[in-house]
């Protein structure tokens, strides 16, 4: 088959150095998945290979080249992300990846959503008083919500984030030592020490900003002014999901993350965050935001893996 080129104009050399990256290794993954050749000269880039894939490598490298020009950054997971949205004919979808910045890391780092799904995400947590997240793991949706609870708090619009989780192996039961305990809310001090640096932290936690604690611990109290975060929901039961949506006070937001594939309760016992999903979907107030495995952040290889457990799974 007869090899065509295409021609893209290039405006600024911080587009042609961004676009390429680091050892041009965001080209040459271009260059790798749609099987076509992409050079450099002056003031242009030349796509060179078969029509199809030129015509699919250049809406990629459009896409990115438009994210840059609005001060985004292209990465290896940018690229990868463009690529699957082309090869699957959702081309028109990049135009929605520019994101505002949802909060800064103690580290000067801004957080903004990386896909089409986690900006729908923020969109859904932004509009509504609570929001339940479902998606696969290494889609953000833990570290989304914090970075959301951390902007907020920052902002003034609320002045405690309350973070929790269902402890499976400790039965839930509030005599149970909190050492045993820690392991289970790890992940919720980790997106904290990124947001917020450990002395901060410490000194928030110290005033009572900020709360980390088992779900056991929300029973019989009402949550105002706060920025509350349920992570891990699909180990809850149905008794405790009722009794932790209920805990919603006056100006306050819910944010409930899981992975409905993932769930830990003992056998028999029905999760509440799939009884959730079901029940209160349309109810005014509450928004559902199901992310899929398009919408992973993690390692590329996280996605593979996750889709051939799918593929096992199948008849």
């Amino acid at each position: 088959m007869q090899n065509v080129t295409h021609t893209i104009p290039i405006e600024r050399m911080d587009d042609i150095i961004g676009l390429f990256g680091s050892f041009d290794e965001n080209v040459r993954l271009v260059e790798e998945h749609l099987k076509v050749s992409i050079t450099s000269r002056e003031d242009e880039l030349r796509i060179t290979g078969d029509i199809e894939n030129v015509a699919k490598a250049a809406k990629v490298v459009e896409g990115l080249l438009a994210l840059l020009k609005r001060g985004e950054t292209v990465d290896k997971q940018r690229v990868m992300y463009l690529i699957m949205l082309v090869t699957d004919g959702e081309e028109e979808k990049i135009t929605e990846l520019s994101g505002d910045v949802i909060c800064v890391t103690a580290k000067g780092r801004p957080v903004k959503p990386k896909t089409v799904g986690q900006k729908n995400y923020i969109k859904t947590i932004e509009k509504n008083t609570v929001t339940l997240a479902v998606g696969p793991a290494g889609t953000g949706k833990t570290y989304l919500a914090v970075a959301m609870a951390v902007g907020a708090f920052r902002d003034k619009k609320i002045n405690r984030i309350v973070l929790t989780r269902p402890a499976v192996e400790a039965g839930e039961k509030l005599g149970f030592l909190q050492s045993k305990v820690d392991p289970y809310l790890r992940p919720l001090y980790d997106a904290l020490f990124d947001m917020l640096g450990a002395e901060t932290y410490q000194r928030y936690l110290e005033r009572g900003n900020i709360e980390i604690a088992p779900l056991a611990f929300m029973r019989g109290r009402t949550l105002d002014d706060s920025f509350i975060i349920l992570d891990e929901a699909q180990n809850t039961t149905s008794e405790q999901m009722k009794m932790f949506l209920t805990r919603l006070g006056f100006n306050s937001r819910v944010v409930v993350t899981g992975d409905v594939t993932q769930t830990d309760l003992p056998d028999g016992k029905a999760s509440g965050f799939k009884e959730a999903l079901r029940i209160l979907r349309g109810i005014e107030g509450i928004g559902i935001s199901e992310l899929s495995d398009k919408d992973i952040v993690r390692h590329e290889l996280v996605g593979r893996i996750i889709k051939a457990y799918e593929s096992h799974k199948k008849p």
